[in-house]
C-alpha cells in the first residue's frame, strides 16, 4: 500500500473495534509513527534555499556523486516526528527502571544544574590548563573522596566506564608483576562475578580460570585456596578478580580472606565495584585487602546510563598499585593544578602503564558525581546504601512465595534480589514475565544474568524508589509470577499495549535491517518492504 504524504497507511475506515484498532492506528496519546522516510519523500525538501554560486572543492574529490536520499520535512513534521518517538521510550523519569546490576536510580536536577555550569559545561580538553583551574580542582577533590571513600591510596580518573575500568586495573596488576620480575599468566574469576572481568582479563593477554560458588551463591574459599596452592612458590596466578556485592545479589562475607590468600600466594586482587551502591559510604574495599577497583560513576552516584552522555569508571588503587596508574592524571602544584601526560623517565609518571584515553575523561560525570556527594554528605551516602539494601529485601521476601528465590536461605541480599522461573507451567518462563511487565507499564528486570541461575531475574529497585511505588511492582509481579504458574496462554501474547507486539528477538539481532529501503509498489515483491511492514 502506497504511504501517502501525511505519513500514515489508510485503512477501510471503521469505528474502533474491541480489540482496541482504530483507523489511524493510534490509541489516544500514544500515536502510532511511522518511519521517518515513510513521512517525507527525497523529492522535496521542509526549507527553500537560495541561488548560490558554485566554487572549487576542496575536499579532494570527495564530493557525494548520488542524492542522499534524506527525506524533507517541514520544521513542525521534524518536531512531531521525534517527540511521538520519544513518548514510546521508557525513563528514569516515567518509572522504576528495576535492572540488576545497572542501578537506574532517579538523577537529581541538582546534578544537572551543576554540569551545565560556564566553566564546566563548556570547557574544551585542549583548553590552556591555566584557564581550566576550577575543572581541575574539581576532578582533584572528586579524586580525594573517592579515595576516602574506598580506603585505598591513590586513583586513575581517566577510564570511561566498567569495563574500560577494569582493563585499567588489570594492566595497572600487570605492570606490577613486570616491575618486580614476576609475569604471571592466570586470572582466576569466580562464577559470581560479572561477565566483563573474564572478557576483560581475556583482552589483557591473560588464561582465565573459573573458581566455583558455593550453594549459598558465594565463592568457593576453599576452591579458590585449592588453586593457589597450584605451582607452590611458582605460582601463575596474577590475579583474582572479583565481584562484590556479587552478581547473586549477595555481600562476600569471606574478601577478606580471599584477599589474604591471594596475596599469599604473590597476585593482586580486583575487585568490580560496579555493585559499589550496596555498600558506598558503609564498607571501605581498601580494608578488606582489594589493590583495584573501578566505580561507575553513572551508577553508585547518579546519572543513569545514558542519562548525562558516556560513563566514567575512575579505578581506585592500593598503595602496591598506585604508581602504575595510567596518564594523565591531575596533580596539586604551587598555587594550581597541572596533569601530568608524560611518561619521562625519573620523573613524574614513570611508572606509568601508558595512556588509556585521549584526553583525561568525563568532565559531565565528574562534576555530576560530585554534587551528588557533597549533596548528600557521609550520613546521606551511608543512608544512600542502607536504603538500597531495604528495598532490595523488601521485594525479597514479598515476592519469593510466587517467585522462586534461589538465594533467599542465605540470608539477606543486598541491593538486588534475585529470583528464576522454576515453578512455571511447562512452556513459560522469564521472557514471558518480562513482557508481561511491559503491559504494566514497567520497564523489564534484567533477564537470563547471572548464568548461575536458570531463568534468572535481577532486580534492583534502588533507593529513590518510594515503599508506595514498590508496593504497586509487587503487585505487578505477583500478579504475572501467579499466572506463569498456572499457565495463562495470554502471557504467551504479551505485549499487547506496546506501541510493537512481541518481536522475533533472535532473528533482529542475527539478521538486523540497518538501512531503508523503498517499498516496491503495490502486488510487487520486495524482501526488504515486505519485513519493514511487518515490524
Amino acid at each position: 500500500m502506497t504511504v501517502n504524504q501525511s505519513g500514515w497507511k489508510p485503512t477501510t475506515p471503521t469505528a474502533a473495534t474491541s480489540d482496541g484498532a482504530t483507523t489511524t492506528g493510534n490509541r489516544a496519546l500514544m500515536l502510532e509513527e511511522p518511519l521517518i522516510f515513510e513521512i517525507g519523500d527525497s523529492d522535496s525538501t521542509g526549507v527553500d534555499f537560495g541561488s548560490y554560486a558554485s566554487g572549487t572543492s576542496r575536499i579532494a574529490g570527495l564530493e557525494r556523486s548520488t542524492e542522499i536520499g534524506l527525506p524533507g520535512l517541514s520544521e513542525p513534521q521534524t518536531v512531531r516526528h521525534y517527540t511521538r518517538l520519544s513518548r514510546q521510550n521508557y525513563a528514569i523519569d516515567l518509572g522504576l527502571f528495576p535492572l540488576g546490576s545497572c542501578t537506574m536510580k532517579h538523577n537529581p536536577r541538582l546534578n544537572e544544574k551543576v554540569a551545565r555550569m560556564p566553566g564546566f559545561a563548556d570547557i574544551h580538553p585542549l583548553a590552556p590548563q591555566e584557564s581550566v583551574q576550577g575543572a581541575l580542582e574539581l576532578i582533584d577533590t572528586l579524586a580525594y573522596w573517592l579515595i576516602t571513600l574506598t580506603g585505598m591510596h591513590g586513583v586513575a580518573m581517566s577510564p570511561k566506564a566498567g569495563a574500560h575500568g577494569e582493563l585499567c586495573g588489570i594492566l595497572a596488576i600487570r605492570a606490577a608483576l613486570e616491575a618486580r620480575g614476576d609475569a604471571r599468566s592466570v586470572v582466576l574469576v569466580p562464577e559470581s562475578a560479572h561477565g566483563t572481568n573474564p572478557a576483560t582479563a581475556a583482552f589483557a593477554g591473560y588464561k582465565v580460570e573459573n573458581i566455583p560458588a558455593t550453594s549459598a551463591g558465594r565463592v568457593d574459599l576453599e576452591a579458590l585456596k585449592a588453586r593457589l596452592e597450584v605451582g607452590g612458590p611458582n605460582c601463575d596466578v596474577a590475579a583474582v578478580m572479583i565481584t562484590n556485592p556479587n552478581t547473586c545479589g549477595l555481600f562476600e562475607p569471606e574478601m577478606k580472606a580471599i584477599s589474604d590468600a591471594v596475596h599469599a600466594a604473590g597476585g593482586l586482587v580486583y575487585c568490580d565495584g560496579a555493585n559499589f551502591n550496596a555498600i558506598v559510604g558503609k564498607v571501605r574495599p581498601g580494608d578488606l585487602g582489594i589493590d583495584a577497583m573501578h566505580i561507575n560513576l553513572h551508577k553508585t552516584f547518579s546519572t543513569p546510563h545514558g542519562g548525562g552522555g558516556p560513563g566514567s569508571g575512575p579505578v581506585v588503587m592500593s598503595e602496591a598499585l598506585s604508581r602504575f596508574a595510567p596518564l594523565p592524571y591531575v596533580v596539586k602544584s604551587g598555587d594550581g593544578y597541572r596533569l601530568v601526560e608524560e611518561e619521562t623517565a625519573h620523573a613524574e609518571g614513570s611508572d606509568s602503564f601508558g595512556r588509556m584515553v585521549a584526553f583525561h575523561g568525563q568532565m559531565g560525570m565528574f562534576t555530576r558525581a560530585l554534587a551528588y556527594m557533597m549533596s548528600h554528605g557521609a550520613d546521606g551516602l551511608a543512608q544512600v546504601a542502607a536504603d538500597s539494601v531495604l528495598n532490595a529485601n523488601y521485594l525479597l521476601r514479598s515476592l519469593e512465595d510466587v517467585l522462586d528465590a534461589p538465594f533467599a536461605h542465605s540470608g539477606p541480599c543486598m541491593h538486588e534480589a534475585i529470583f528464576s522461573d522454576k515453578g512455571f507451567a511447562e512452556g513459560f518462563s522469564t521472557i514471558d514475565v518480562a513482557k508481561a511487565l511491559i503491559d504494566e507499564g514497567f520497564h523489564p528486570m534484567t533477564m537470563y544474568f547471572p548464568l548461575v541461575v536458570h531463568g534468572a531475574m535481577l532486580v534492583e529497585p534502588t533507593e529513590t524508589e518510594s515503599k508506595a511505588n514498590l508496593d504497586q511492582f509487587i503487585v505487578a509481579l505477583r500478579s504475572i509470577a501467579e499466572r506463569a504458574r498456572a499457565g495463562d496462554p495470554a502471557l504467551k501474547t504479551a505485549p499487547i499495549y506496546a506501541p510493537r507486539r512481541r518481536l522475533d528477538e533472535t532473528l533482529a539481532a542475527r539478521k538486523p535491517i540497518l538501512a531503508y529501503q523503498t517499498p516496491a509498489p503495490d502486488g510487487a515483491e520486495s524482501g526488504v518492504g515486505a519485513e519493514l511492514g511487518g515490524r
